[in-house]
């Protein structure tokens, strides 16, 4: 890791290195380029005192590193000319050309918009960045060597700016880099923000792998003996490397999986670097036959590499002599794209690297747009590009065989959803190595995977938005339900939006009202206020988004009329204030909680109970809690209030003959009657019937009855109760 206080690259040092690299680069257009960058920033600096156009020039120098090509470095010198400088975008393009332009233009940041937030902003700049990234990935490689610089002469910035760009440099860019290859930006990165961030664990890990010195030289020893080896095994002329984990990847495994020092078996390895796939796995077995491997050790990246196409062989052995260390295995094709990743298709261009697996590098960019497209919330894109640029992946197999990767955390509907749209639209449940599982169970490495699917008209839940956690499967969730429920969409939306308003104590006056949601729906750029509640009741866009716009729109209706007559929120007699549904005698706007002993619902006979603390508990009458309900005073009357549109949960206990497919045809009827399914679960008993669970959400006992009648008639069900 660069130490903080790196002292400026010169210009002439950069050219030197340039024409060392034998690369057949343009001088006369990099040496134009940086006359002008130099012209541009005369007179400015960095926080640290030094010239600002030395932080182009060190930027161009990273790149250079990586082999990029001469369009490249002329951006990289000119990337901040736009941003900071009087120069425009069509003066760089006369001068450089459009390609050049585009470089510029994708890296610079959209600092003379004004938004709503600093999330907002940083989400769109990294849109637009992301959009730039999926035309050229040169933009993404000369915004992570700046942000690498930017990290490297940190200690320049406010304690305060130090923090943040450290946090989003782990959340988003470190990320980036480990998606697409490059490992040594990745670490890096990820080892300055550490030392920002943490700047203690960062000291002790150091001390530790010091202390660990003579372990490092032990490793290197053991490499002579394995290249004998493999030599008396035909296996000649292997590179073999020595390398210590990095800081931040030893800090995740103490300090996050809470495992010490010594349990970390990984901090030294050796690297071994062949000619062919076959001398790989020969040096595999030569290994394992020389030393102990460790269980669950051994992962083959060959096979089945990585998202970002990494490929190698780990394996962990035990010495002799008790030292555990870790082997990785692979050819020079493999380790040129594990250190240079997307670059290596202009370091090595003899074919190391061709277009297509360019392109199939770049697939996750151009997913990860096409998912936000619809999205009205730019939150959404910087959620989930910390959520799925995270570098832990599972791997999962269909039945056939065929591998998905998904990120850690990922359920079965998000599987279903990553084999197709059509698929995860009709998905009823999941077997998991031939079990029935639940809707949300989380898929782990090495499972298979089989999905059983409904009638073709079957649609996803809402409450599946939920549950997934991949962007594919809840923008396919949205677009199905903007496809196909326009209406009740914007039914869904509109209640969702009066329930939040009358929690906020927001009371618009019915003549105001649709002028008011029409403004709203206008800031946020859409047509119509029935286009922003079917937005709402798809998912495009979410409540605590908009409320602040009608809040701003409300204050300005109170303040242009009367506030104390026209638009003050009326008061409601406390023995007619509903909470939750339901109107409780003698007490108004009191905390409500439903009794999960006997699960009232709409309908039912009903009776509250004071507790301490947690407001009144509603119950059945004839719950056998309730049996003294007519002579403590902490009991008192309730009803349902009128009209009421709650949802309510309910538990069905279903016992049925056990046979192939009951588990389907249940959940395909819940499904096809639109019942939000909360838990499914089926066991088989000792008298070889079978005994299935479900909770699910239900407006009242009329609905429940309905729903209890149309599972009766499914075959083989001997008899429903509710618990």
């Amino acid at each position: 890791m660069a130490a903080p206080g790196v002292k400026p690259i010169s210009y002439e040092a950069f050219r030197q290195a340039a024409e060392k690299s034998g690369r057949p680069y343009d001088f006369e257009k990099i040496d134009k380029a940086y006359a002008l960058a130099d012209d541009a920033h005369k007179g400015q600096v960095r926080r640290s005192g030094e010239a600002y156009v030395s932080h182009p020039v060190a930027v161009a120098m990273l790149l250079l590193d990586l082999g990029l090509d001469t369009d490249t470095l002329v951006a990289a010198l000119l990337h901040d000319v736009v941003e900071d400088t009087a120069y425009t975008l069509e003066q760089v393009a006369s001068g450089f050309g459009k390609d050049v332009a585009a470089l510029v233009d994708g890296v610079t940041k959209l600092g003379r918009i004004q938004f709503s937030s600093m999330e907002e902003q940083q989400a769109e700049n990294l849109r637009k960045m992301l959009l730039a990234m999926s035309k050229d990935v040169r933009v993404m490689l000369i915004k992570l060597c700046d942000r690498l610089h930017n990290m490297r002469t940190a200690s320049a910035w406010p304690e305060q700016k130090q923090r943040d760009k450290a946090l989003e440099t782990m959340e988003v860019y470190a990320p980036i880099a480990h998606r697409l290859g490059i490992a040594g930006i990745k670490e890096e990165l990820e080892d300055l923000s550490l030392h920002i961030l943490d700047p203690i664990g960062y000291d002790e890990i150091i001390e530790l792998l010091g202390q660990k010195a003579k372990a490092q030289e032990y490793v290197e020893s053991i490499a002579a003996a394995i290249q004998e080896r493999l030599a008396e095994n035909d296996v000649h002329d292997p590179e073999i490397r020595s390398r210590v984990k990095s800081v931040y990847s030893i800090y995740r495994k103490m300090f996050v999986q809470n495992r010490s020092f010594e349990e970390i078996y990984d901090k030294y390895a050796l690297r071994i670097i062949l000619d062919t796939i076959p001398e790989c796995y020969t040096a595999l077995g030569v290994i394992h036959d020389m030393y102990h491997p460790l269980p669950n050790r051994f992962k083959d990246y060959i096979s089945t590499p990585k998202p970002n196409m990494y490929q190698s062989l780990h394996t962990t052995v035990i010495s002799h002599e008790g030292v555990a260390f870790e082997i990785q295995i692979r050819t020079h094709e493999m380790e040129q794209l594990a250190e240079y990743g997307v670059a290596a298709h202009w370091k090595y261009k003899a074919g190391v690297q061709g277009q297509d697996k360019l392109e199939e590098r770049l697939a996750w960019v151009r997913q990860l747009l096409e998912s936000q497209r619809d999205s009205e919330d730019s939150g959404d894109l910087l959620r989930h590009i910390k959520s799925e640029l995270l570098p832990e992946q599972v791997y999962v197999f269909t039945p056939k065989g065929d591998v998905i990767d998904l990120p850690s955390g990922a359920t079965v509907i998000d599987f279903a959803y990553a084999i197709h749209s059509a698929v995860g639209n009709r998905m009823v449940g999941a077997k998991v190595n031939g079990r029935i599982v639940p809707i949300d169970h989380k898929v782990v490495t090495g499972e298979v995977i089989d999905v059983l699917t409904g009638s073709v008209d079957k649609g996803p839940s809402r409450d599946w938005l939920n549950i997934v956690t991949t962007s594919e499967a809840r923008s396919k969730i949205r677009n199905w339900f903007k496809k196909e429920r326009k209406e009740e969409n914007i039914t869904e939306g509109k209640t969702a939006l009066d329930k939040e308003l009358r929690r906020s104590l927001v009371s618009i006056p019915a003549g105001d009202y649709d002028e008011l949601m029409e403004t709203v729906a206008r800031r946020q750029r859409m047509n119509s206020a029935e286009e922003m509640y079917g937005a709402i009741g798809y998912g495009g866009i979410t409540i605590a988004r908009l409320m602040p716009k009608i809040k701003e729109e409300y204050a300005k209706l109170v303040k242009a009329g009367d506030p104390a007559e026209t638009f003050a929120i009326p008061p409601k007699p406390k023995q007619q204030k509903a909470s939750e549904g339901v109107i409780v005698e003698g007490l108004g706007n009191v905390l409500i909680k439903f009794a999960k002993c006997c699960n009232p619902l709409p309908g039912d006979d009903i009776v509250g109970f004071i507790t301490r603390g947690y407001g009144v508990s509603i119950h059945k009458r004839d719950c056998h809690n309730a049996s003294e309900a007519n002579t403590s005073p902490r009991w008192v009357e309730a009803r349902w209030a009128e009209g009421v549109q709650e949802s309510f949960t309910s538990t069905l206990e279903i016992t049925a003959l056990d046979r192939d497919r009951l588990f389907v045809d249940v959940s395909s009827l819940l499904a096809d009657m639109r019942v939000p399914v909360y838990s499914l679960s089926a066991r088989r008993t000792s008298d070889g019937k079978a005994a299935m669970n479900a909770m699910i959400g239900i407006r009242n006992t009329e609905h429940l009855n309905n729903v209890i009648a149309r599972l009766r008639r499914i075959k083989d069900v001997v008899d429903i109760t509710r618990s």
